[in-house]
């Protein structure tokens, strides 16, 4: 018995301008195989991130040329699992993670630098590095000081507003791993708060989001950023109030930050 070969779709042209899951095509009254398998490919990769660990040691190698020391840390999460079934452990740093943090010499700096695992441990050791790459030396031609790297497995957001608070600084920057999507598994998140402290609410953060090559690549993302740890210095705000007022020209290039006013 002959098997006919998969219908094409009228879309199929479509496809070369986005990554999303259309004109798949079918086979009598089915999916494709090749499509059947690219889905079970992308969602066993989704899941692999989201249960993965964060390999620190290899992020700290990577960080070792941009001349700031890392501090790791941990949530009150004692595994992924747990970490998986209870959000609000991720939330909060765990008393040696308190203690490593207040023998932190560099304190008092503009911006606290934040790494953390979040639901795709890949992403944050793929896209962190060339983001702050381009990122660190615009905020060092603009005198913004920052403190050490924290490197923290287990976390949630808003763990950045305790490890904020307790380096004392103006503004904390989480980058985290994002929740994989098929086809999207190692997509990070950069979010910025203005004075950290435990209680800020997602309204007060501002939130980058699909950081990744195929995403906001890690370059444009760091000049956006920069422009936003300015203007949060600048006005002291950050999240719903503090917008991205740059032109379409700017958006494309990085601008030594000006903080001379503030």
């Amino acid at each position: 018995m002959a098997y006919a070969d998969s219908a094409p779709d009228p879309w199929s042209s479509l496809r070369r301008h986005t990554a999303a899951r259309i004109a798949l095509g079918r086979a009598g009254g089915s999916l494709p195989t090749r499509e059947v398998l690219s889905f079970n490919l992308a969602h066993a990769a989704a899941r692999d991130a989201v249960h993965g660990e964060l390999d620190v040691e290899s992020l700290e190698r990577s960080l070792a040329s941009l001349g700031l020391p890392c501090v790791q840390l941990s949530s009150q999460a004692p595994d992924r699992l747990t970490y998986l079934q209870r959000p609000d452990l991720g939330r909060r740093l765990d008393n040696p993670s308190r203690a490593a943090l207040a023998a932190v010499p560099d304190r008092g700096s503009d911006v606290a630098i934040i790494i953390a695992d979040g639901l795709s441990p890949p992403a944050a050791r793929r896209q962190a590095p060339p983001l702050l790459e381009r990122l660190l030396p615009a905020l060092k031609t603009g005198g913004i000081t920052v403190a050490p790297i924290a490197i923290v497995r287990q976390a949630r957001v808003a763990i950045e507003d305790e490890i904020g608070s307790a380096l004392g600084v103006r503004i904390a920057v989480i980058f985290i791993g994002e929740r994989p999507g098929l086809g999207a598994a190692t997509s990070l998140g950069a979010y910025l708060v203005h004075d950290p402290r435990i209680g800020r609410t997602d309204a007060e953060r501002n939130c980058i989001s699909n950081i990744r090559p195929d995403g906001m690549r890690p370059e444009h993302a760091a000049d956006l950023l920069a422009y936003l740890i300015v203007e949060s210095l600048r006005l002291r705000i950050s999240g719903v109030v503090l917008k991205d007022e740059r032109s379409a020209i700017e958006n494309r290039i990085l601008r030594p930050p000006d903080i001379a006013a503030i």
